[in-house]
């Protein structure tokens, strides 16, 4: 007989280690599925940071004043609403004032005792916001004829029409203007806007609604080639992308929008939408192919392709690092919630350096953040040249995406108008992602080229807080004729000081 072959205590260690790993990862998973069903989504975490924390040896200068916690750019602050026990309702100055006389009968009106009249000695107005359904209506234009009484040569004399967007189109660019908007401001899918119009008398297919949106698009694409070349030429852009379905055949496919915004304010306001068909590397490379700044971006290897290339000045987003060590629960908490305590100053650096003048911003990058940057790169380099982390964990893949990361995480304490993270494009995109999961797909490639088209007019309307109604049927009247050369001049931010 054959003897019976015993593990040895090594070979059973050994599996018992790799099974405790493999409970320990399955954990981890289950634990961040279960946080994304039912849990909060806020990365906002319990720690002892505060902003008497920045007050250490040397950094006295850093604390906050009043007055300049008054300066911070907006995007860094949120006001507390002050409700006083009741929701305030914000009325323009402008509304119109319809007067409703309510007035007590006739015979109230004489002392039922003396039968004197009462005498009036004032009024009591009150206040009440209302509104009217949409209110469509034909518009007539009448155009007189003229001719010679006796020299029928001449011909016919007439007004010429006023120019259209869309040649022929028996909508007004008001109608035009309200169905773009409440497409891709308030995201209402053509099947809706269709409903819509139908509850007011008015039957529109949503073919033919598809049909203007991606004529409206095509038209436009030369004002949408100059914000984008004015965006390039900023020197300082934020890139972002996200998946959106086109049915562009019986089947739908995955295509992808990118949107690109730049400029050296702290919350730059052009956001330019480009739609590709795919999500390979060739689109960053033809999207940039003529930049040379500053990209602040998230870790897709594209743009890690360029910055190797020495192409971008690339600043790969910080709130993605920390997003990495807030998902990784398990493998070292102390260590986890030190490094989360570290990017946290990063960023009430950058609070306070915001607020400072551009000389004084570079400062205190140098100064404040590069030294916690290079105590980050130190520890998390040794934390996993230890070989005691578990290779599948979210801890290792954490700790990997930052160490990749780490020719570049510097970048953006060299230029002041450089920022820490990408949170403009992500901001950006929202409204994009808000808008797919209501109107789901695009309805061909053409469609999505003008979806990017009127989304880039209409977000940067929403980003400057200008009304997109307004200005896209002001455009719409307009644009036809006007001079080719000064399309500039229609871009949101320049229509404004018209």
């Amino acid at each position: 007989m054959n003897a019976i072959q015993i593990p040895s205590i090594e070979s059973l260690q050994s599996k018992v280690t790799y099974l405790q790993n493999e409970v320990t990862y399955l954990k981890e998973q289950l634990d961040w599925f279960k946080r994304q069903l039912f849990g909060k989504r806020s990365e906002k975490i319990i720690s002892d940071v505060n902003s008497e924390q920045l007050v250490l040896e040397g950094f006295e200068d850093l604390k906050l004043t009043t007055e300049e916690q008054k300066k911070i750019v907006q995007a860094h602050t949120r006001k507390k609403p002050q409700r006083n026990g009741q929701d305030k309702i914000a009325l323009s100055p402008d509304l119109p004032v319809e007067s409703m006389v309510l007035d007590i009968p006739e015979e109230e009106k004489v002392c039922k005792e003396t039968g004197a009249p009462l005498v009036k000695i004032g009024e009591e107005v009150t206040h009440k916001l209302a509104c009217k359904p949409a209110h469509y209506y034909l518009k007539e234009i009448i155009r007189p004829k003229y001719a010679h009484p006796q020299r029928e040569e001449e011909g016919i004399r007439i007004a010429e029409l006023p120019d259209s967007i869309i040649p022929r189109c028996r909508a007004d660019e008001s109608v035009l203007a309200d169905i773009v908007t409440k497409k891709f401001a308030d995201h209402l899918p053509l099947y809706r806007i269709e409903e819509i119009l139908e509850r007011e008398g008015v039957g529109i297919s949503r073919k033919l609604l598809s049909q203007w949106i991606v004529r409206l698009g095509a038209t436009l694409r030369p004002l949408y080639d100059v914000m984008l070349k004015y965006v390039l030429a900023s020197n300082n852009i934020f890139i972002d992308d996200t998946p959106v379905n086109v049915q562009d055949s019986p089947k739908v496919h995955q295509g992808y929008m990118w949107v690109i915004s730049g400029g050296q304010e702290a919350n730059p306001y052009y956001r330019v939408y480009d739609f590709r068909e795919n999500h390979c590397h060739d689109n960053v490379l033809e999207i940039l192919r003529d930049y040379r700044g500053v990209v602040h971006s998230d870790k897709y290897g594209a743009y890690e392709k360029l910055a190797n290339m020495k192409r971008i000045t690339w600043c790969p987003c910080w709130s993605h690092i920390r997003r990495k060590f807030f998902e990784a629960e398990t493998g070292d908490p102390p260590f986890r919630e030190w490094v989360l305590r570290k990017i946290r100053y990063l960023f009430l650096f950058e609070k306070v350096a915001w607020s400072r003048s551009e000389e004084e911003r570079l400062r205190i990058r140098q100064e404040k953040e590069v030294p916690i940057i290079d105590e980050l790169i130190t520890a998390i380099k040794k934390k996993l040249v230890e070989g005691k982390v578990l290779p599948k964990s979210k801890f290792r893949e954490a700790l990997g995406y930052f160490c990749g990361l780490i020719p570049h995480l510097k970048n953006y304490t060299k230029h002041a108008f450089a920022r820490l993270d990408n949170n403009v494009a992500e901001r950006a995109i929202r409204p994009l992602a808000i808008g797919r999961k209501n109107w789901l797909f695009f309805g061909s490639t053409e469609g999505g080229k003008s979806a990017a088209v009127l989304l880039s007019l209409v977000q940067t309307c929403r980003a400057l807080g200008i009304n997109p109604q307004e200005y896209l049927e002001d455009i719409f009247r307009r644009f036809m004729s006007h001079n080719a050369q000064k399309l500039h001049e229609l871009l949101p931010d320049r229509w404004r000081k018209i």
